[in-house]
């Protein structure tokens, strides 16, 4: 295969992979009708409960579900630097929460929501108690009279929401939100005044609907939305909402250690329980039609006139490689660059580094994309050395195939003879494609994947490296590219090749019209550095060929 053939196939597999990812999320099988079915804890008994959102307990006590429709419970706000969220007073759930940090491409003004119930889209963290008589996340709390605001010099805000008390036990929900930190402490503080020891179990869930996160754009590639488990044993597995619906999730099914989380495009919400305390991890399709994912804690006891605790931190932020590792084990696996991941990571390794050092994202791909191409470069300087010789070699060809077109053993014969002699391999010009492919998709991901590319600006029109260009310019400039790029490989002798290979400037240019800015970047950029480099040797090649001819030619007079 040639370099004129290989290119269109190139462009083909490329394509290929991109469109068939997009359509496989976009013809995913939305929700089906409402199913009652559940897939409980491992050691979850078959005791009936009145809400299916409320996890089965490994006890025979049960909460009974609070009959209050969740539209007309209470709110509170809470505002902090960097969240906004909404409280309501069934369960101290978290109904809404928005990043104010993070701007969103359209919709609200108060930042990039995460949790929200409203306009058909459902997806809250909630969290209560299992036991007799023990307040769930149906339950009405009291609510402070007015909303809360972290005031400057401020490092902390502590909401307290009170349960009613039920057979001498006083539950108080006490939610923690700190400066600067997208991590929020939830514990429930337990307090027995009864004559009786009790036994009490805390759950921490998700609750969600399976729309998208984000919509990908025409060439685009749907990221995945879904629930996530970690464990130490089992490592990061993702669930699709597929499998919970149809009863195939597979996920640890119990551990002292690890999270669980709901990921999405950038962001992610992540249940963190302390590590040692048993856990049993659940996912199911609730009767509404939506999802639940969650763990349950072990059962505790609390004796007559004590007070017992649960606790677990709850994460809703950006997916912030940096800051992820030091939260919890392994959460920063929620940043999922697929099969691609062996170059991918290192990748943006080296691009945190350089953006470390020029402070512009759009820089660090410049870099990243010259070292790349000093990496590669006596690679690719074996490629245009051929390319440059079957340049040279053109007219040869040609009158080749005007003595031999009608024998084509004959001519392909004689070809490779040709080559032979010149010492040409003729795939010389494929290898490097080949090797810039798998680095082509790994940015692309990188790209796509890291909220530190998300609205991050380069120079002048180019405000987010991970959109496409707003004007096109920068994708004009890549066709352009690669159009000189063309004149500067041997012709064709087929003129049907001749015209595919001039089209392709224009199909590139057309699809990477949708790609992230970033990447397009990362293109022209090789594409310069490309067109410098086989220039030189061209060059090269064709003055030493030149001035042998030369002196023959005066030696002859």
């Amino acid at each position: 295969m040639d370099q004129r053939r290989f290119i269109p196939f190139v462009i083909f597999v490329l394509s290929l992979v991109m469109l068939w990812t997009n359509w496989v999320e976009y013809n995913r099988p939305a929700a089906s009708a409402p199913s009652s079915a559940v897939t409980p804890p491992a050691t979850a008994t078959s005791t009936a409960i009145t809400d299916d959102t409320v996890p089965t307990p490994t006890s025979t006590a049960v909460s009974q579900a609070s009959t209050a429709s969740p539209s007309r419970a209470a709110r509170i706000t809470v505002a902090t630097d960097v969240i906004r969220a909404e409280i309501s007073a069934e369960g101290g759930n978290i109904v809404r929460l928005a990043l104010v940090k993070h701007t969103p491409a359209e919709g609200a003004d108060d930042g990039f929501v995460i949790f929200d119930n409203n306009n058909g889209h459902i997806y809250e963290a909630e969290s209560g108690l299992l036991g007799t008589n023990l307040p769930n996340h149906r339950t009405l709390f009291a609510l402070p009279e007015s909303d809360q605001v972290l005031a400057e010099g401020q490092d902390k805000l502590v909401l307290r929401l009170t349960a009613p008390e039920t057979d001498g036990v006083i539950v108080t929900k006490v939610m923690t939100f700190k400066r600067g930190d997208y991590l929020i402490g939830i514990d429930y503080e337990i307090r027995n005044t009864r004559a009786e020891p009790l036994s009490a179990q805390a759950y921490f869930q998700f609750l969600r609907d399976d729309r998208p996160a984000e919509q990908s754009s025409l060439f685009g590639v749907q990221t995945f939305t879904g629930p996530a488990f970690y464990t130490e044993d089992g490592k990061f597995q993702k669930v699709s909402f597929n499998d919970i619906a149809e009863g195939k999730a597979k996920f640890p099914a119990s551990a002292d250690n690890g999270w669980v989380a709901l990921v999405q495009h950038y962001f992610v919400g992540a249940w963190l329980p302390p590590k040692g305390v048993n856990r049993d991890y659940f996912t199911k399709k609730t009767s509404g039609g939506h999802y639940v994912a969650g763990a349950v804690l072990a059962p505790f006891m609390i004796e007559p006139g004590a007070t017992g605790k649960a606790s677990a931190d709850l994460y809703v932020g950006p997916q912030d490689q940096d800051k992820l590792e030091n939260i919890a084990p392994g959460l920063k696996l929620v940043v999922d660059y697929g099969v691609l991941t062996v170059i991918a990571a290192p990748l943006f390794w080296l691009l945190s580094l350089l953006h470390s050092l020029t402070g512009n994202w759009g820089w660090a791909i410049i870099l990243v994309t010259v070292i790349i191409k000093a990496v590669f470069f006596p690679l690719s300087a074996t490629s245009y050395k051929s390319m440059a010789k079957m340049r040279v070699l053109a007219p040869r060809l040609q009158r080749l195939k005007d003595l031999y077109g009608n024998d084509k053993a004959r001519m392909q014969q004689e070809m490779m003879d040709l080559y032979r002699t010149e010492k040409i391999n003729p795939l010389g010009g494929c290898l490097p494609i080949v090797v810039q492919i798998p680095v082509f998709l790994a940015l692309y991901w990188v790209l796509l994947g890291s909220v530190e590319m998300r609205q991050a600006p380069w120079i002048g029109w180019i405000q987010d490296l991970s959109a496409r260009d707003p004007y096109f310019i920068l994708p004009i400039i890549m066709g352009a590219s690669m159009l000189i790029q063309m004149k500067l490989n041997p012709n064709p002798p087929d003129p049907m090749q001749a015209k595919i290979m001039m089209a392709m400037p224009i199909v590139f240019t057309v699809m990477f019209l949708w790609f992230p800015s970033g990447l397009v970047l990362y293109w022209v950029v090789n594409n310069v550095l490309s067109i410098a480099q086989q220039w030189q040797i061209t060059r090269m090649i064709e003055q030493g060929i030149k001035k042998p001819a030369k002196a023959a030619n005066d030696s002859k007079v």
